[in-house]
């Protein structure tokens, strides 16, 4: 008779966040990021084991150290290898804030940086405690920002010759330049930049501050994709419009994809249970993090919805994002920006794509990445919280 296993407890004994300055990529929005704005941040959990999990958040660093300060009392000492419970816990007990914002994008990141933990204690990839694994290698798609048409060939066919195979466009002039021939005129030269072997999708970024636009321009402009073959159709209304989603999911040729603003299980169930979405695209440095977003890609399959994770953030976003596509059947996807220092230039061996443009899933313990301090001081005022 084979001898219980058992793991200790591995108590939190600290959380730190380490907002990233310095070089933020552009987003496209209106009001447009400068480099020096944090728009994302870095979560460590310390623990009494001597291990350290790492996890990611989407919202300015300085947001996330102010909300650490009001989690902390309900996670020091508690056991960071139950991160669904200990993460429940966080959530149970802040709901009266409300649900989302800063307190659940915080969450997020400190639920990322348990199942790190979690991964290695057992010396298991987060994949593996997920329930398994349903491949070793995933597409990245390249996250970038539209441009004028002969500029946007050349920045696409640049990544091309990099090796990627997958590309969404995205934001600037986009409708806002309020020219649909303009629209077509990017989507053109961006095919005409990947040629015939690679993927594009399309995202307007409806969710922009007073996007301009409403459900008959997303019909017409979802028509017009429909002739290039786009793979889907991204933010194309306003974030709360969901009848208009509706509508257009059911006039439209081409797949319409949506969902990255909205945070907790809850909030997409309205989305799922109406038929709004072709693919749902939660981000998991947002939602609640890893317990929280495979609770919504369940949901997902339950309801015939393919899900993509969104993924603008950073390197352990996108490792998050890795170990998730490996543990579900369908998702064969993940975002990565182009050029982002926060992807490319903070870990100790950067993702390397193989010769088919794809991304090897991580295999070791936890996230299976490991933060190279050196580089991570190029981003963050105080490096040394790692």
């Amino acid at each position: 008779m084979p001898t219980r296993a058992r793991l200790d407890p591995v108590r939190i004994v600290r959380v730190a966040a380490a907002p990233l300055f310095g070089e933020s990529p552009k987003g496209g929005w209106s009001n447009e990021i400068r480099p020096e704005d944090s728009i994302h941040a870095l979560i460590a959990v310390h623990t009494d084991a001597g291990i350290t999990g790492y996890g990611s958040v989407f919202t300015d660093g300085r947001l996330a150290q102010a909300g650490l300060k009001v989690l902390e009392p309900l996670l020091i000492g508690e056991n960071a290898l139950e991160p669904e419970r200990v993460t429940e816990k966080l959530h149970q007990n802040t709901f009266w804030m409300g649900r989302g914002g800063t307190l659940t994008h915080t969450i997020s990141g400190i639920d990322i940086a348990m199942w790190d933990i979690l991964g290695k204690a057992t010396g298991l990839p987060v994949s593996q405690l997920l329930g398994g694994n349903y491949r070793t290698k995933v597409k990245p798609y390249c996250s970038l920002l539209m441009e004028e048409p002969a500029l946007m060939r050349d920045v696409v066919a640049g990544y091309h010759a990099k090796g990627f195979r997958a590309f969404k466009i995205g934001w600037g002039p986009f409708g806002r330049a309020h020219d649909a021939r303009l629209d077509e005129a990017i989507v053109r030269a961006a095919l005409d930049g990947i040629g015939a072997d690679s993927q594009l999708f399309v995202d307007a970024g409806a969710s922009d501050a007073h996007w301009p636009h409403g459900l008959k321009w997303a019909m017409r402009t979802a028509e017009m994709l429909k002739d290039y073959d786009v793979g889907w159709f991204e933010e194309a209304l306003k974030p709360d419009a969901i009848d208009d989603y509706c509508d257009l999911r059911r006039a439209s040729l081409v797949p319409i994809a949506g969902g990255e603003v909205l945070t907790r299980r809850q909030s997409f169930m309205p989305w799922l249970s109406r038929g709004a979405f072709d693919i749902i695209q939660p981000d998991v440095t947002k939602v609640g993090g890893i317990s929280e977003q495979r609770r919504i890609v369940w949901m997902a399959q339950d309801h015939g919805v393919r899900y993509v994770g969104h993924g603008w953030n950073t390197a352990l976003g996108v490792a998050a994002d890795l170990q998730m596509a490996a543990a579900f059947p369908g998702v064969d996807l993940v975002e990565f920006i182009g050029g982002s220092p926060y992807v490319d230039g903070i870990l100790a061996e950067p993702f390397v794509l193989d010769e088919n443009g794809d991304l090897t899933v991580p295999d070791k313990p936890g996230l299976g990445v490991e933060i190279d301090r050196d580089k991570l001081a190029k981003y963050t005022p105080d490096p040394a919280i790692f």
